[in-house]
């Protein structure tokens, strides 16, 4: 999942895609960017992502 933040109201939104449009404040998708997202760390985060302990 990607984070995507509007350069106009500040609306945080995940999603796979970009949006079309700000569900807060309806600004175009072209002021929408793409933040950097955390990924999960440690031990626990592999163990869930490879079916693991």
């Amino acid at each position: 999942m990607a984070v995507w933040k509007c350069a106009e109201c500040g609306n945080v939104v995940e999603a796979r895609c970009k949006p079309g449009k700000c569900k807060t404040c309806g600004a175009p998708k072209d002021k929408l960017a793409k933040e950097a997202a955390a990924e999960p760390s440690g031990k626990t985060a592999k163990a869930a992502r490879t079916g693991r302990k």
